[in-house]
């Protein structure tokens, strides 16, 4: 996998796009000077915890013992149950900070960012090729970036979109990933089989 592809994989698990209505219903309340101070903030804290798993990924794996075979195959499946919730979104309403109350790390940071999908997706890549580590940094920030201006420019893109204009671009993104979800889960087999012969 190139810088490129892993970058378009992480944007896609990052879902800004989708994840604009749900962080315009925590920062509506907020003085709008404040509100692009908080999510600047938020965001850091995002890229930071990304980075922080990406070069940790590898001891936690080994200390765990688990091989590189097992967590592609659960990070497929967990790519899966994502794409599968962007391409068909359940009506459940969604969760509002109380009136006044100023949102840090939780759950603008973690989970709606850097949630446990794209953890695990990040503990792959430094499981994957350790010698690769600057190629992946570099993915994780262009994705990053891409959804650092997305959910800057957030009411710009309601606006020019529209909420079905959003919601079918979550659902082309969610296709997407689910292919790349079958593909890693295939790529896991294969390496599997090739593994026990």
């Amino acid at each position: 996998m190139d810088i490129f592809s892993a970058a378009v994989m992480l944007f896609l698990i990052m879902d800004p796009m989708g994840n604009l209505p749900v962080f315009s219903s925590f920062l509506r309340h907020i003085e709008k000077k404040r509100r692009r101070v908080i999510l600047i903030r938020e965001l850091l804290i995002a890229l930071a915890i990304m980075l922080l798993f990406l070069f940790t990924g590898e001891s936690i794996l080994n200390f765990l013992k688990l091989q590189r075979e097992s967590i592609s195959i659960a990070g497929s499946i967990i790519l899966f149950l994502i794409s599968l919730k962007m391409i068909f979104p359940t009506q459940e309403q969604e969760k509002q900070s109380a009136a006044g109350e100023e949102p840090f790390i939780v759950p603008l940071a973690i989970p709606l960012l850097a949630g446990p999908s794209l953890l695990a997706t990040l503990i792959l890549f430094a499981h994957q090729d350790t010698s690769r580590m600057l190629d992946w940094s570099l993915a994780v920030i262009l994705a990053w970036a891409v959804s650092a201006i997305i959910l800057m420019f957030g009411e710009v893109f309601e606006r020019l979109i529209g909420e079905r204009g959003l919601k079918a671009i979550e659902r082309l993104m969610g296709m997407i990933l689910l292919m790349l979800a079958v593909q890693m889960f295939l790529n896991g087999i294969q390496s599997y089989l090739l593994h026990i012969k």
